[in-house]
């Protein structure tokens, strides 16, 4: 993994993040300032700010309406609606100046994809379909997206999203033309989504190379990890147990070419287990000890057959963490990064903990999940102005309610 930091140190010291409440007005005016330089027109900005902080504020959902009645009634609802779901400005730069912001304050040991699915009572909002919840193991009204978060020990906060669409939103023009959807909008799986929800922003933000770190466990694993190997892009994916794959290196005696499933592979190395440290993202901050084990392994021809051959041949990772007592392995993870530590391997595993206890306890109480419009734009825009309220709070430790606002016009 050449060239990757995974605890990286910067050029020179990382801006301390604010922990104090009484700082959340300095963080947010600071954050939003460098957030909107790309909006053409002063009232632009002004807006941004004032949903920012509404978002901040605004007990219950943060929906516009709720939004603007904090800050100065129907006038103030008009115009953030407006602002929102009809203005033309774009959220890719704001996006992007966010992931910047983030990476100069608080520094991310990686990028880390979680998907975001939201449960819908009708099928007028854009993206909306039956789809399978493998959190809740049923079937849902739901859209869904993923999201890109820069993580680290200390805290985590999304910087871009990509809404995954299914077929009958893309080949329906009614359907298409009501919610807006650009034309450059095609037609992908959900893991093509996954990937270039990442792949893309690290095409073309200039943000620093940082391995991802996703939980591919329902989605196709190895078309996942060659996709991104060919982006040149590190990645350390936690698989399914049943994943097959081929062992190679001084294991792979006397087994010949046999794809073998990745719990078989894992269990066989029981021997080799090894502790290793971590610290969890709870409150208590409390030092853990993990087994870990590690075996050089390939992909199968067939499933590789696709990519050209000097990639097929390259070595892979496959990880098992555990503890002692309990089934081993408890979790199986794949990754190309094989001359990394397995103990830093592990810390990096551990920051899907880390996302998922930041949008459960921070994205979903600033509104993430509460736009409530139809258009393509407006979905975007209020997840792009959410990221921004989640990044305010994590860095001033914590949502706060009702902000000072003031109206805006």
């Amino acid at each position: 993994m050449s060239g990757v930091a995974l605890y990286p140190r910067t050029a020179g010291p990382a801006v301390p993040a604010p922990a104090c409440p009484e700082t959340r007005d300095a963080v947010l005016a600071e954050l939003c300032a460098a957030l909107f330089a790309s909006l053409p027109r002063s009232d632009q900005r002004r807006r941004g700010e004032a949903y920012v902080r509404g978002l901040l504020g605004t007990r219950g959902r943060k929906s516009i309406r709720n939004i603007a009645a904090l800050i100065g009634g129907q006038a103030a609802e008009q115009s953030l609606h407006h602002f929102i779901s009809s203005s033309t400005w774009d959220w890719a730069p704001v996006r992007r100046a966010l992931a910047h912001y983030l990476a100069r304050v608080s520094p991310p040991h990686a990028w880390v994809l979680r998907p975001m699915v939201i449960p819908k009572a009708g099928d007028n909002s854009v993206g909306v379909d039956r789809r399978f919840c493998p959190a809740v193991g049923q079937v849902l009204n739901a859209q869904e997206a993923v999201g890109v978060w820069a993580a680290s020990a200390e805290r985590s906060t999304p910087v871009n999203w990509r809404l995954h669409l299914s077929d009958s939103w893309l080949q329906d023009g009614l359907r298409r033309g009501q919610a807006s959807i650009p034309d450059s909008v095609r037609p992908e799986t959900l893991g093509e989504c996954t990937v270039e929800a990442y792949a893309g922003m690290m095409r073309d933000w200039g943000l620093p190379l940082r391995p991802l770190v996703l939980d591919a466990r329902d989605m196709d694993a190895p078309a996942a990890l060659l996709r991104l190997r060919a982006c040149g892009l590190p990645a350390m994916l936690r698989i399914s147990h049943s994943l097959r794959l081929t062992v190679s290196g001084p294991a792979a005696a006397g087994r010949g070419a046999e794809a073998l499933p990745a719990h078989q592979i894992l269990g066989a190395a029981r021997d080799m287990r090894r502790p290793v440290m971590w610290r969890d993202h709870g409150p208590a901050r409390v030092v853990r000890t993990s087994l870990t084990a590690a075996v050089r392994v390939g992909l199968p021809a067939l499933r590789a057959a696709s990519v050209p051959a000097p990639a097929r041949r390259r070595e892979l990772l496959l990880l098992g963490v555990g503890e002692n007592g309990r089934r081993w392995p408890a979790e199986l993870w794949l990754t190309d990064m094989v001359n990394v530590p397995p103990a830093a391997l592990v810390r990096l595993g551990k920051l899907l903990d880390r996302v998922d206890r930041d949008f459960t306890e921070i994205a979903d109480e600033v509104g993430i999940r509460d736009f409530a419009g139809r258009s393509f734009s407006g979905w975007h825009r209020h997840v792009t102005l959410a990221s921004a309220a989640h990044a305010v709070a994590a860095l001033t430790g914590g949502p706060q309610e009702r902000p000072r606002l003031g109206y805006v016009s």
